[in-house]
């Protein structure tokens, strides 16, 4: 056997440091000695290195932690190096690059570093968040906010709050209010959905017209049928007394099985999107008559925009690229404009968006009207349209190639 393979048949050595006599196990091998056994015990031997160290360090100028042994952490503990204490491993994260599988700071001092850094490198954590997810910096948001008057330019009612982006394409569209934002998310960014809610709302699409022919009116008045005992096909109502049953007649004026027969009406799908099965039972929260049964994305939708059919006309608009425009100033810069008549947004002051609103919800009805002799596309077909070739640029500069 070699020097290299040297095992020290001893069972116990004295430190030449403590003067103690401890098992062979305390001490690290060293080829050089007789007993291939270091002079000093592990601890000695840590403490003479950090000495050493401490002093180069300062010699240099610079200012090193007390000295702390890895051995001393029991089983099962972690030394916290921020917060200098000993803590169960259950208080540090997951790190897959260090060698214990472990972060090195225990979580609260973890997050704390974590929000300095982003703070030194990025000046705030939302600026860093906004970066991280939509390449763009907390400067450019104020600008685009104040180009918008510093209102949502789908409601022009709440202050806007939160960045919107295509799910598509990742491009940035404006800043929105949360819950505009929200009920973008409600119809998956989808404004044929959003234009059919409005028309549901104004009793003008096709769930309206069947009502009328089963039903002949567009809604149920809930109210006048509080007491009703029979259904709304003419049989005698059966009142089981149980938790839905009492809701239905509670909040809506109806019975279980008026709800079952609207949801036949619809074929079991919502009535607005009719691709989702219907699960709600949707009513005016104003008058209380119930309109239809929609699925939980519409009724929540139709919810965060107010029950609004101008803004939703406005959000169908604003996802096709038709409410926000870029315009001309006379000076030869640029503004944008965000309604039918144009208005310099920067110029309009607290609640004076209203007559402005107004008008623009009967021009965007409008364009959104169908005849039923209509003949040649439509407003919703041009833009989606237009929308396609749009993408389709926009897939032929990241590849190079045509999009047939």
């Amino acid at each position: 056997m070699g020097e290299t393979d040297k095992v020290s048949p001893m069972r116990s050595k004295k430190c030449l440091d403590c003067g103690e006599t401890k098992p062979a196990s305390d001490f690290w091998r060293l080829k050089s000695s007789k007993d291939g056994l270091a002079y000093y015990c592990k601890v000695c031997f840590g403490l003479r290195n950090s000495r050493s160290y401490r002093k180069k360090q300062a010699d240099l100028g610079k200012e090193t932690r007390a000295y702390r042994r890895h051995s001393d952490v029991p089983e099962g503990m972690k030394y916290c190096p921020q917060c200098k204490e000993v803590k169960s491993v259950d208080e540090f994260g997951r790190n897959r690059a260090s060698r214990s599988g472990l972060t090195h700071y225990c979580r609260p001092c973890h997050s704390k570093a974590v929000a300095e850094i982003r703070k030194r490198n990025h000046g705030s954590a939302r600026n860093y968040l906004l970066k991280l997810r939509y390449s763009v910096t907390e400067e450019e948001v104020g600008r685009m906010m104040a180009a918008q008057g510093g209102v949502c330019v789908i409601c022009l009612r709440a202050e806007p709050k939160h960045v919107d982006h295509s799910h598509l394409t990742g491009v940035v569209r404006g800043v929105l209010c949360f819950k505009c934002n929200g009920a973008l998310g409600q119809f998956q960014d989808d404004p044929r959905q959003l234009g059919d809610a409005a028309d549901y709302l104004e009793f003008r699409g096709p769930h309206a017209a069947r009502m009328r022919l089963e039903l002949g009116s567009a809604v149920v008045d809930g109210e006048a049928r509080r007491c009703e005992a029979f259904t709304l096909w003419g049989t005698r109502a059966k009142f089981t007394g149980t938790p839905r049953q009492n809701h239905l007649r509670q909040k809506y004026g109806i019975n279980d099985e008026d709800a079952s027969w609207l949801l036949s009406v619809q074929g079991g799908m919502c009535a607005i999107c009719w691709s989702a099965p219907a699960e709600h039972v949707d009513h005016d929260h104003r008058t209380g008559v119930v309109r239809g049964m929609a699925c939980g994305g519409c009724n929540t939708g139709m919810g965060q925009l107010g029950d609004d059919a101008v803004s939703l006309r406005r959000a169908a608009d604003y996802l096709l690229g038709e409410l926000v425009r870029t315009v001309a100033t006379p000076g030869g810069g640029r503004r944008l404009s965000l309604t039918v008549p144009d208005v310099d947004p920067t110029t309009v002051v607290g609640g004076g968006w209203e007559s402005y609103r107004e008008e623009d919800g009967r021009h965007r009805r409008m364009m959104w009207t169908v005849d039923e002799d209509h003949e040649g596309p439509t407003w919703l077909s041009r833009c989606l349209a237009k929308m396609q070739e749009s993408y389709a640029s926009l897939g032929e500069e990241a590849t190079g190639f045509a999009v047939g």
